[in-house]
């Protein structure tokens, strides 16, 4: 059997903006084409009476056309939930690797992010030195920039 990793999804109530800013920040790649679905095939998938979703996926930075992505999708309707926060059960974050995290950051909050926290170090034995923070994008999902040296 062979297995490899796809995507991940996150949910928002406006795509493009989102799209944008991820693509702002992180050089995310769009992967056409846009998407607009919907059908019973999606509603027996999802699950979700009446689905109708619009989006695009964004090629992770780091890797080539075979990579994974993110999947930015927003449903006609939504449903609301409580804000994201890093010691929830279930997923809690993505995280993007950079070698220059105090100028990332920067740009991800001129970009709309927010601070989760602050930016905090910690040598790991036989790791190395980890610098990293919790940000959160517009739409308050969790991001952890995070630097290996």
């Amino acid at each position: 059997m062979n297995i490899r990793y796809g995507h991940t999804n996150i949910i928002t109530k406006n795509w493009k903006d989102l799209c944008g800013f991820y693509e702002a920040v992180f050089n995310c790649i769009p992967v056409p084409p846009q998407r607009d679905q919907q059908g019973l095939w999606l509603e027996k998938a999802t699950g979700v009476s009446n689905a109708h979703l619009q989006g695009m996926h964004l090629r992770l930075p780091g890797y080539d056309n075979s990579g994974p992505t993110l999947e930015i999708f927003q449903y006609e309707e939504m449903v609301d939930c409580e804000k994201p926060v890093p010691n929830k059960k279930g997923f809690g974050h993505i995280a993007f690797q950079t070698d220059e995290i105090n100028k990332l950051l920067d740009l991800a909050l001129e970009k709309g992010a927010k601070k989760v926290g602050e930016l905090s170090e910690k040598y790991i034995d036989e790791v190395g030195l980890l610098t990293f923070i919790y940000i959160s994008d517009p739409d308050g999902n969790i991001i952890e920039l995070q630097n290996w040296s």
